[in-house]
């Protein structure tokens, strides 16, 4: 099925309702190496994907597949412990099919977190970069979520996209970070397909068009979020540093990204109940 619809995603809300006590208001999607912080959730139901269905099965290590719903910060939380990728194999409107099931589960804003590599040189592994904007290349090579029939009780069908990333959302952040004297970045993330490293050539061409920070994911998401009328935030934890040289003897592993998200984690974590303490 190339693309999924309303009967889908309410399959998949009304699946994740049954198995909770909890009504959330925040969605979190954790990236590669950031599953942990999915453990601070109080009172938590657990949700495995593969009770879900339409859920996309994440086959990425670091992605481990279930939904922590309960509070954190006194806020109702839902978070993904692990997401899906387009290079997964799966159409993009099932990628974003978690999105849809908080939409229509009264979800209010997203906070969307990926592992990503350093575009900018004042960037180093283990840093924060808040997102301002993003560059959706995927998007604009055809892959965008939005392809296909539009369900105008879920967004419109040419949805504006020139504020993605909340303001008010970016300051708490920003304001968490400060108060804990977490270094925070503020960049432009760009979502390319993957599944492969991008090459030094790619690299220097991504710094040239204004990016900051690369990865895989994010995107997609944000976009349906915002087709739908959600708050989103965005932060990238800078697992590695891309390499733009042809002759480096360093090369990018997905053990790296893993190793860097343990040293993100705890950082990202002290944000994100930041936020959800100003939020409240």
């Amino acid at each position: 099925m190339d693309f999924l619809g309303r009967a889908e995603f309410e399959a998949a809300a009304d699946a994740v309702r049954r198995q909770t006590r909890h009504t959330p208001r925040v969605g979190v999607i954790l990236g590669s190496g950031l599953g942990a912080f999915a453990d601070a959730v109080e009172d938590p139901d657990i949700v495995p994907y593969d009770t879900i269905p339409h859920w996309p099965i994440s086959t990425v290590a670091g992605h481990s597949g279930q939904l922590r719903i309960g509070r954190l910060e006194g806020v109702p939380v839902m978070v993904m412990r692990g997401r899906s990728h387009y290079y997964e194999g799966y159409p993009m409107s099932q990628v974003t099919l978690p999105i849809r099931a908080m939409q229509l589960m009264g979800v209010e804003a997203v906070f969307l977190t990926n592992a990503a590599g350093g575009l900018n040189p004042a960037f180093k592994a283990g840093d924060l970069m808040l997102l301002t904007d993003h560059l959706n290349l995927i998007g604009m090579t055809g892959a965008n979520p939005l392809r296909g029939p539009n369900d105008e009780s879920l967004g419109p069908r040419f949805p504006d996209m020139s504020l993605v990333y909340d303001p008010e959302l970016r300051r708490f952040a920003l304001e968490a970070a400060d108060e804990a004297g977490i270094v925070m970045h503020q960049g432009v993330y760009i979502c390319l397909a993957g599944p492969a490293y991008e090459t030094p050539a790619d690299i220097r061409f991504l710094r040239v068009i204004g990016a900051d920070a690369v990865g895989m994911s994010t995107v997609p998401e944000a976009t349906v979020a915002r087709h739908g009328g959600l708050r989103v935030m965005g932060i990238s934890g800078i697992s590695n540093v891309a390499i733009s040289e042809t002759d480096s003897k360093q090369e990018t592993t997905h053990s790296e990204v893993l190793k860097a998200g343990a040293m993100i984690g705890p950082r990202l974590e002290v944000v994100l109940r930041g936020v959800l303490r100003r939020m409240d």
